[in-house]
């Protein structure tokens, strides 16, 4: 299997995971329809699914018009059936979708939306995690809880080590800063941020990450730190508090 990374309105990543062998392939999280579509016909690729993380615009404006000219089969979470448009197969929490080579375990990860799900293809350790985990920092909380986000955050953080994660949206730079400014100690942060920042001034994306990296390195899943809870000055907090505190810190960032 193979990733391209599909850059989509200011700041969007959407993907398409291509079986190699046969050209087939699924979109996920199609923001808008054009560089999907310029894509696919360029390189011959037979698109066959479209798989949406949750149900907010950025992440599904391309369903429709690739239904239309594709006839894909759209695929998402049963709760978010009537908010994900043209849904064909609504799937639970911790099913496995599975059509030929394309094989993957949803999990549902509810805090910035109450029907965020991640795909998880096991096989080849790629997960995409929409709006729940991004590079260096998670996303808002909108429709969930500060304790459901802590929890969400903390299943992705059993998975593999190795697995390579795929997000939403390019904000790792602006994310690191942050983490900087709590985990000012961190030498390996340290050396990404720089490695990031070429990155970017070159046109290339900073994604994907390894989950180990991400464990190192993002504040938002290192809220069991001593370090970090006297960076806060919190009085011996759990480590729920020390992420909402973190979070509402973002928030005015």
């Amino acid at each position: 299997m193979k990733v391209e990374i599909i850059k989509c309105l200011e700041d969007n990543y959407s993907y398409l995971i291509i079986d190699e062998d046969s050209r087939q392939a699924c979109a996920i999280d199609p923001s808008e329809p054009e560089p999907i579509i310029n894509f696919v016909e360029k390189n011959n690729i037979n698109l066959k699914f479209v798989l949406n993380t949750h149900h907010h615009f950025d992440h599904i404006g391309g369903n429709k018009d690739l239904k239309k000219k594709y006839n894909v089969k759209v695929v998402g979470f049963i709760e978010d059936k009537n908010r994900i448009p043209e849904i064909d197969i609504p799937l639970k929490d911790k099913q496995v979708w599975k059509y030929e080579k394309f094989e993957a375990k949803i999990f549902h990860i509810p805090g910035h939306t109450s029907g965020h799900i991640c795909f998880n293809f096991f096989n080849e350790k790629l997960l995409f995690t929409g709006d729940t985990l991004f590079s260096l920092g998670c996303g808002r909380i909108f429709e969930g809880t500060y304790e459901q986000m802590f929890n969400s955050l903390n299943l992705i953080k059993n998975f593999p080590k190795e697995t390579m994660i795929f997000c939403g949206h390019e904000y790792t730079v602006k994310n690191s800063e942050f983490c900087l400014m709590y985990d000012p100690n961190n030498e390996k942060l340290k050396r990404k941020i720089s490695e990031n920042k070429k990155k970017i001034k070159e046109g290339f994306p900073t994604i994907p990450v390894t989950l180990q990296d991400e464990i190192d390195m993002n504040i938002f899943l290192r809220s069991d730190q001593k370090n970090i809870q006297r960076n806060l000055s919190l009085i011996e907090p759990t480590p729920l508090e020390t992420f909402s505190k973190l979070r509402d810190l973002k928030d005015n960032f």
